[in-house]
């Protein structure tokens, strides 16, 4: 399946909103609005700031309600319940737009004067929408290395994507498999 720019953008930014917490247990990457101030940067996210702890603690909520839907992917009828208790939550009403840091036509679900947290959940919960209606909620993964708890969406063509790349788990896998092969020879 091919995702529009938005849909896949979206997708990653809430990725990276969940492990956010997840990679180690006494660092959180959206820990003060400096933080906060790096990752909205990072994925173009446009509107009204307060830049004060209600708005950075409403980010840390939604925080956890994505991680707790991509924790349900497996579970389809769950996971739709969440989407779309999201979009009633936050009163998405979907809009057509286009601006310079983005000039390609994409959708924005809630006023550009809404709070931060409720424009990130109802754009995350689109995306998710679009990903559930493609069939392709299964691309919504936990990191199969046994000490990590980070999320991961698979764009692979096959689907074949098993680790995140928060904490370079990838590589640490291969090479313990690698150690204990060489290790049965010997």
């Amino acid at each position: 399946m091919i995702f529009t720019h938005d849909t896949e953008l979206t997708l990653r930014a809430a990725c990276v909103l969940v492990n956010s917490d997840r990679r180690a247990a006494d660092r959180d990457d959206l820990g003060d609005i400096a933080g906060l101030d790096d990752y909205l940067a990072e994925f173009g996210w446009t509107g009204r700031r307060d830049r004060d702890f209600a708005e950075l603690a409403e980010v840390h909520r939604l925080r956890e309600r994505i991680g707790r839907l991509w924790a349900a992917a497996d579970d389809e009828e769950r996971a739709v319940g969440q989407v779309n208790a999201l979009l009633s939550d936050t009163k998405a009403s979907p809009w057509l737009t286009r601006h310079a840091e983005m000039p390609e036509w994409h959708l924005h679900l809630a006023s550009i004067h809404d709070p931060l947290a409720r424009r990130m959940g109802a754009e995350m919960a689109m995306a998710l929408a679009d990903l559930i209606r493609g069939g392709e909620l299964r691309r919504l993964k936990v990191c199969a290395a046994p000490d990590c708890d980070a999320v991961l969406f698979d764009v692979s063509r096959n689907r074949s994507k098993i680790f995140c790349d928060t904490g370079n788990c990838g590589n640490r896998q291969h090479v313990a498999a690698y150690r204990e092969r060489r290790g049965k020879e010997g």
